[in-house]
């Protein structure tokens, strides 16, 4: 009887302790992880999560989905994330709009990005100074030079109001104190095929998309907006480099989970995606995209996704930039 006894109360132990492990594939569940990116198809913010995708799926029974929700600047995908179950199956892969930026941007939002739960950041990617070849300028120096020279008259493309390469533009001008003429795209194609075509004269883009023009001949990079050069572009300098320390702005590509996910189930996703991001062929394409792989933990990626949200939202004040 007491062996019976003994034998039942192990069991039960055994029973409570897978439990309480945090497993958001369970052996016993065939359910998918979704991944939700918030933008259209194609871009890098869908391109990095698919690649990582295809190493998650030994650790997912039930596959991994990578489904694509845009509108209103990520807001849309952003809230269906945020509504859903905080059970490690619904997360969100996007770039800092609805994970830090868009709070400070749009009058009014359906989700709390403060309330997220940090996964991980699986990459940044470095934001460029791009101009083009008719402007008559060959490094950051000159340029300012010239702004100050014509104010007004220079313009500045971006991927939209309110885009990173809006705000990019906006952080230069309120650094250097110079002006130049904002002119909103929508999205990145339109404005590089502007730029490459003379018709404006300065673009703050994303590496990934410049680079390879850069590449070409066909536009000249003055500058990488992070603290050390891209491996990408090992001959173009930083700001720093040129005497303009505080233009830092990198484009991060995020996983947050809704709230209310534990802690622990938030660390055993972050360490699944960041053995993913060790593997040689995922780092390879990646670097081919321009993106640095990170893999932080979720306490590191908080604070990182903090810092950035408070340096944006200075931005976004002073340059009184405000959707609806």
């Amino acid at each position: 009887m007491t062996e019976l006894v003994t034998r039942r109360h192990a069991l039960l132990g055994l029973a409570a302790s897978a439990m309480a492990l945090p497993f958001p594939a369970a052996a016993q569940q065939d359910r998918p992880l979704k991944l939700i990116v918030p933008f259209s198809a194609g871009g890098t913010a869908d391109v990095l999560p698919r690649l990582l995708g295809e190493k998650l799926r030994t650790a997912y029974p039930g596959g991994v989905v990578i489904e694509n929700k845009p509108g209103a600047g990520g807001n849309i995908g952003a809230d269906f994330v945020f509504r859903s179950e905080p059970d490690g199956f619904t997360l969100l892969a996007s770039p800092p709009g609805p994970v830090a930026i868009n709070q400070n941007l749009y009058r009014k939002l359906s989700f709390e990005p403060a309330r997220w739960v940090p996964v991980t950041v699986i990459a940044t990617v470095p934001n460029v100074l791009a101009v083009s070849n008719k402007l008559p300028v060959q490094n950051v120096g000159e340029l300012i030079a010239h702004l100050k020279a014509n104010p007004g008259k220079v313009s500045v493309a971006s991927q939209g109001n309110g885009s990173t390469s809006h705000l990019t533009a906006a952080m230069f001008m309120q650094l250097t104190g110079t002006e130049m003429n904002h002119i909103p795209y929508k999205g990145t194609a339109p404005a590089l095929v502007d730029l490459l075509g003379g018709n404006v004269d300065v673009f703050f883009d994303n590496l990934s998309s410049s680079a390879p023009h850069q590449h070409a001949g066909k536009l000249r990079i003055l500058a990488v907006a992070d603290d050390q050069r891209s491996r990408v572009l090992p001959q173009v300098p930083t700001f720093v480099e040129q005497k303009l320390p505080g233009m830092q702005a990198v484009t991060f590509f995020s996983v947050v989970a809704p709230p209310g996910t534990p802690p622990a189930l938030a660390a055993t996703i972050q360490k699944q995606l960041a053995q993913a991001l060790t593997a040689p062929d995922v780092r390879q394409k990646f670097l081919e995209q321009g993106a640095e792989p990170r893999g932080w933990t979720p306490e590191d990626s908080g604070a990182f996704i903090q810092r950035e949200t408070q340096k944006w939202a200075k931005v976004i004040k002073t340059a009184n930039v405000t959707l609806d």
